[in-house]
């Protein structure tokens, strides 16, 4: 039952993590009814724009997050981001709250050695051979072991933050600095990561609801410096690919536990499919959705969440998506060429709404659906290029 929102009778999601993400996920669960709030680190957040409430805190403070749970009372804790204090997800949980999925996966998730360990060790998950390092020394050592060209990542990031390739004794200073730099959260600790030669990476959007396990087709993604560009769906796989991949993300999705759209990345490789990483969240990728699926990863996270059934995923057409990036610091920008982008047949804008630009920030997303996937790259190139970002002084 869902009663109306602002009332004693209603059904309420508290979002934790406000951005592009997390805003989609508030307008699906409004469609259904439910009161909303968002929570970020920074005021004007875009989700802040059509939730009924939200609030501004330090994510990382276990007592403010915990001061807003508790006036709030939410019926589902829902996060959208790394950089949040999970050990008090763990103590709300064990306290009454549900927490999407659950606790114990937003904490395993939210730090990547967790994951991996899980996914090698415990589930025998077929992953690129790993390290972690605390400092510079151990990072010495530990790329020594895997041997170059290796990808050096902080244990908690967001968006591919921190994360390079090296390829020689000489860049290996150079690669700690931008792990630690691009790290979220208080750590400097890294994980150091064999090199995989793939055919392709893709993510298998994978929800778990009241009825089981339901795969959307894959999705094939570009990345640049370890943040999506570009992504496609679907993604050709052959039979024995698909196969493999949706055992793997049953594996880890069930290991994790509860109800939720998660985001398993995966490599495919001439040896078979690797598991990379999962999110227990809509994925970045995966917003190219919103316009091929009659269900948008943010409609079936809501829907499983709620503990509404899952009966099926149907691709109306192939597409893709494109983001809009910003190369500079502005809290005066303003995105021009949409009118241009949106005569290009079968496209759509959603511009995000952030307060500022910084460099590499997504801004605006591009989608583009057409009779084939090569014709969708092609048509969401080119409404892209007409986008532009004005940085005004």
């Amino acid at each position: 039952m869902v009663g109306a929102p602002n009332t004693s009778q209603a059904k309420k999601i508290i979002v934790l993590g406000s951005g592009e993400l997390g805003k989609e996920v508030i307008i699906e669960a409004q469609r259904l009814g439910v009161e909303t709030i968002a929570v970020d680190r920074y005021d004007h957040a875009p989700a802040s724009h059509v939730a009924h409430r939200s609030y501004t805190i330090d994510m990382l403070d276990g007592d403010q997050l915990r001061a807003v749970i508790e006036k709030e009372k939410p019926d589902y804790i829902v996060p959208e981001i790394e950089a949040i204090a999970t050990k008090t997800l763990l103590d709300l949980e064990k306290e009454g709250y549900t927490v999407v999925p659950t606790a114990h996966a937003t904490y395993l998730t939210m730090d990547r050695e967790g994951i991996r360990r899980l996914a090698s060790e415990t589930l025998n998950l077929p992953t690129a051979k790993y390290a972690f390092a605390n400092s510079i020394e151990e990072l010495e050592e530990a790329v020594h072991t895997i041997g170059f060209p290796c990808v050096i990542k902080p244990v908690m990031s967001s968006s591919g933050k921190g994360q390079s390739i090296c390829r020689s004794v000489d860049e290996i200073e150079a690669s700690w600095q931008e792990a630690v730099n691009g790290g979220r959260g208080k750590k400097t600790r890294v994980i150091i990561e064999e090199f995989i030669v793939f055919e392709s990476e893709i993510t298998l959007l994978t929800v778990r609801s009241v009825n089981g396990t339901t795969y959307c087709p894959p999705i094939g993604h570009i990345q640049k410096d370890g943040d999506y560009i570009e992504s496609w769906q679907p993604h050709f796989m052959s039979d024995e690919q698909l196969a493999e991949a949706e055992e793997i993300a049953k594996k880890i999705t069930d290991s994790l536990g509860g109800y939720g759209l998660f985001g398993v990345e995966l490599f495919l490789t001439a040896n078979g499919v690797y598991f990379s990483e999962v999110s227990p969240r809509p994925h970045d990728t995966g917003m190219v959705t919103m316009i091929t699926q009659d269900l948008s990863e943010f409609a079936l996270h809501v829907r499983a969440i709620l503990g509404y059934p899952v009966t099926g995923v149907k691709l109306h057409a192939p597409g893709a998506s494109k983001t809009l990036k910003a190369i500079k610091e502005s809290e005066t920008y303003s995105i021009t060429g949409i009118k241009e982008a949106l005569s290009v047949e079968n496209t759509q804008v959603r511009v995000f709404g952030k307060p500022k630009t910084t460099k590499g920030r997504r801004m605006a997303v591009v989608l583009h659906t057409n009779e084939t996937v090569e014709l969708a790259l092609d048509g969401v190139r080119k409404a892209a290029e007409l986008l532009a970002i004005d940085y005004k002084l």
